[in-house]
This record gives structure tokens, C-alpha cells and sequence, in this order.
């Protein structure tokens, strides 16, 4: 039995995609230019594939791996999901996104798999805030990770846990986090 096997298929299209909604957070607190946001969109996916290619992987990224090789899912199969509109919704459901992802794998996946996914949500996260420069003019001034990234970040160090990226013992949630419907069903 594959440690994916614990999961239904919206919960494992939740964990899957919860190191994506990771830097869409970071992305979305703070929009670059066309060129930050490619070398934003470069730093989401070369972090996952680093950290899901590792040596000493655990079985839940080993899952991922696999998944992220194998043959995408239909569009037509994939959970509805609800078109934002602003930034600042954006940024809220995608940080919701992560809360159900980290809620799902500490609740059916081993400690060591939890803290290899808070790992690497932490790594996205950082990396998208780092990528590029904000602010400025043609690349000139600006800052390195502005001030909105600074705070989504600190907000998803709160969601992940004060430990991100440590790999110390989690921040676990008692009941599932909420569903943008209020409902707090995880589904």
C-alpha cells in the first residue's frame, strides 16, 4: 500500500497541490512584471522538483514524484475551484489551500512525511519571495522580498508551522480548517 493510498482522490489533489498554492500565495501578495513573475513561476517549480527529486525522500514525496512524472489528471475530473477575484482573494485562497494541505498530511501521513512536506512548502514559499526583485524600475532598486511577501510569509509560517523548513514537531490543528463555505468541511 502507497502512502497515497490513505488519502481520496481530492485529498491527494489538495497534498499535490499544496506546494504550488505555497508561492501562488507569495506570488499574489506582492504581483511583479512579466519578467518577476517568470522567474516567480521558475522558482515554484525548480523548488518542487528539488525537493520532490531529493536523496532520502520520504514515501509522501516519493508519491508526489511519481505523480508529478506520470500522466496528468483530466480537467474534467479535477475538484471545481473558485475563480478569485483580486489579489487579496487570490492570496486568502491559496493560503486556505496550504492550511487544508498541511491539515491533511499531518492527520494521515507519518511525522516524517509531514514534516518532508512542511519542509517543502517552506522552500517554495521562500524561493517564490526571493525570485525577484520588487519594486524599482527595470530591475534597478526595489527590494529583494517586499513587505506584502514578508507578511504572507510570516502567515504561512503560521499555517505551516513555527518550525517551517526545521523539520521539529508540527502545529496540529484538532478539527479540519474551514472551507471558504464556513462549513469546515475538508471536502
Amino acid at each position: 500500500m502507497s502512502v497515497k493510498d490513505n488519502f481520496t482522490a481530492d485529498e491527494w489533489f489538495k497534498v499535490m497541490n499544496g506546494p504550488g498554492r505555497a508561492g501562488a500565495a507569495v506570488v499574489a501578495a506582492s504581483p511583479s512584471g512579466v519578467t518577476g513573475l517568470l522567474a516567480e513561476a521558475q522558482a515554484i517549480g525548480q523548488a518542487i522538483r528539488e525537493q520532490v527529486s531529493a536523496q532520502g525522500r520520504t514515501p509522501l514525496l516519493e508519491a508526489m514524484a511519481a505523480d508529478l512524472v506520470g500522466t496528468p489528471p483530466d480537467p474534467r475530473d479535477l475538484p471545481p475551484q473558485e475563480r478569485p477575484r483580486n489579489m487579496d482573494e487570490a492570496r486568502a485562497q491559496n493560503v486556505e489551500g496550504v492550511r487544508q494541505a498541511v491539515w491533511l498530511v499531518n492527520s494521515k501521513a507519518s511525522p516524517e512525511d509531514a514534516a518532508a512536506y512542511r519542509h517543502l512548502l517552506w522552500t517554495v514559499a521562500e524561493r517564490t519571495a526571493q525570485a525577484a526583485r520588487e519594486g524599482g524600475f527595470l530591475g534597478l532598486g526595489g527590494e529583494q522580498v517586499s513587505e506584502q511577501e514578508r507578511a504572507v510569509l510570516d502567515e504561512l509560517r503560521r499555517v505551516i508551522g513555527p518550525d517551517a523548513g526545521t523539520g521539529a514537531v508540527p502545529i496540529t490543528h484538532e478539527t479540519p480548517p474551514v472551507n471558504p463555505d464556513g462549513s469546515g468541511n475538508s471536502g
